[in-house]
């Protein structure tokens, strides 16, 4: 339902906060996907050696900042969609150390 109820009140936004909800939609993503990792290492024993270190380097590698720089353009966190680099490896490890859901939420301004 999320997902929802961003692009709802995107349509109402204007851009910069429009992007701004599509990064904390994004960071949420990846907090789930640490909560995730978290269960199955830790309940299951299902993740082998380095598989934490590719998932962080592979949120640092698509991170918004990181992209920019690819392309040769500067930083423009306005145009952000997805988040940083520091970003998403810093919600992947609160839903990693965390395990629950609960500590996901990117809306807040954390």
């Amino acid at each position: 339902g999320t997902s929802t109820k961003v692009r709802q009140a995107q349509q109402a936004a204007g851009k910069a906060q429009a992007n701004q909800l599509s990064v904390a939609l994004e960071l949420q993503a990846d907090c789930y996907a640490g909560v995730w990792g978290h269960y199955v290492d830790r309940q299951l024993n299902l993740l082998d050696p380095g598989d934490v270190e590719e998932g962080i380097a592979a949120a640092s590698a698509v991170g918004d900042d990181r992209l920019q720089q690819m392309a040769g353009r500067a930083v423009q966190p306005e145009a952000f969609t997805h988040g940083s680099s520091a970003d998403r490896v810093k919600w992947f490890n609160i839903g990693f150390t965390s395990g629950k859901p609960a500590s996901c939420n990117t809306f807040n301004g954390k």
